[in-house]
């Protein structure tokens, strides 16, 4: 079922979106496959560490985030990956892993590749490794604020 908190903001919103259901998948890249959606199209939530604060940077299932880069344009001294122990208490009405691209709803900066803005809809996880959501990219960038940068790498 799609996360209670971020099905309140899409409505609220008056936000146009689709709910697919897909058989459990715990990569970007499968559930992509599974749902017969473009690599370049399925986001997927990579929780970061900017100089010890958690933030989340969301780019094409495809790539890959370049940590340097990312520190680089930020002007943080330091980002590194976070690992589950240090983000899956934030989501607690989510899968861990499954997270959507939403972190300005759980209270953090949301960074975006350059690259997932050039696709008219994304595609991203739903709360769980079953069900995914569809929507237009301009409605996301509306709803969440994104800083958007040059940052992933294929």
């Amino acid at each position: 079922m799609l996360v209670p908190k971020l099905k309140h903001f899409l409505d609220e919103n008056h936000v146009k979106y689709v709910v697919i259901q897909h058989s459990p998948a715990f990569s970007a890249q499968q559930i992509a496959a599974r749902s017969h959606i473009s690599g370049k199209e399925m986001a997927k939530s990579v929780m970061i560490k900017m100089d010890g604060k958690m933030a989340m940077a969301v780019l094409p299932a495809s790539e890959l985030v370049d940590l340097k880069k990312l520190r680089r344009l930020t002007g943080s001294h330091t980002v590194e990956l976070a690992s589950e122990e240090e983000f899956k208490y934030l989501f607690p009405d989510c899968e861990t892993g499954a997270m959507p691209p939403f972190g300005n709803l759980y209270g953090m900066e949301v960074f975006v590749a350059g690259k997932l803005t050039e696709d008219q809809e994304i595609a991203f996880n739903a709360g769980s490794h079953s069900e995914l959501v569809k929507l237009d990219y301009k409605d996301f960038e509306n709803l969440v604020h994104p800083k958007v940068m040059k940052f992933a790498i294929a």
